[in-house]
């Protein structure tokens, strides 16, 4: 009963607007093409990548990996020349872990906002602006009951402005809140951290601290929610991918990304 009330009401809805919106709800339904890289082999191998002209959602609580992954994809779109802007909703950013990660600083325009509002209409001028390769809006610090007040038209809004063009808009958040306009969302999670023990060079340091450990790396599990990208698998997959501090010497994580909840 209830299917036939929505076919009714789409049916309306096509008759009314005939001749001034071709075909309303066809975006719902097309996948995306395009992708490019996320600098991370394993991700982009299995789920293909991030998909421009369109809006991904990267979601998961503090020290879940969402700040690598954005770090990863930044670096991969700034070594191939493109410019790309971060909206900092939090001015959370740090400019050297950045550089670390292998971003280049002069391909990056970092907007710094001291709240939401701020934030949602910076995106709004960037991505009407267009000419960057990749905006990012970080929202990770902001909580999820403040974000859930947005109005579901804002993510629609920033949605059509960057459909047909080169542009690939990540959203970090600690919950997803973009529905059916996002594309691509994954959701981030971690897992108990693994330690190994501590190896002191020098005597006196052992004798200070003889139970010291060494952060050896953590799991964190990580799902296609959904996924309107053509080329994504539809299967389960394992993967691990490291990442480094800022000297490069300590491994600060161990992902293991299982793609078990997969949607088209």
């Amino acid at each position: 009963m209830a299917a036939n009330s929505l076919a009714t009401l789409r049916s309306k809805l096509e008759f009314d607007l005939r001749g001034r919106v071709t075909a309303p709800f066809t975006y719902r339904d097309r996948n995306v093409g395009d992708v490019v890289a996320t600098g991370i082999p394993e991700i982009d191998s299995s789920v293909g990548g991030l998909p421009r002209g369109a809006l991904t959602e990267i979601c998961g609580p503090s020290c879940s990996g969402r700040t690598s992954l954005l770090l990863s994809a930044l670096a991969s779109r700034t070594a191939a020349g493109e410019v790309c802007a971060l909206v900092d909703a939090r001015d959370s950013f740090d400019p050297q872990t950045a550089n670390a990660a292998g971003v280049a600083l002069q391909q990056l325009l970092w907007v710094r906002c001291q709240n939401i509002d701020q934030a949602l209409r910076a995106t709004d001028l960037l991505i009407q602006g267009g000419g960057f390769g990749l905006v990012a809006v970080d929202l990770s610090d902001v909580p999820s009951k403040i974000v859930r007040y947005v109005p579901l038209n804002a993510w629609f809004r920033f949605r059509r402005a960057v459909e047909d063009t080169p542009t690939i808009l990540v959203l970090l958040e600690q919950e997803a809140h973009a529905k059916t306009c996002a594309s691509l969302v994954l959701r981030l999670d971690a897992r108990p951290a693994r330690w190994s023990e501590a190896a002191p060079t020098r005597t006196e340091d052992f004798l200070c601290y003889p139970f010291g450990r060494l952060l050896k790396g953590f799991p964190v599990h990580t799902e296609v929610v959904r996924s309107r990208i053509a080329s994504a698998a539809d299967s389960p997959l394992e993967h691990r991918f490291e990442a480094r501090n800022a000297a490069g010497r300590v491994k600060i994580f161990e992902t293991r990304a299982m793609w078990s909840d997969f949607r088209g």
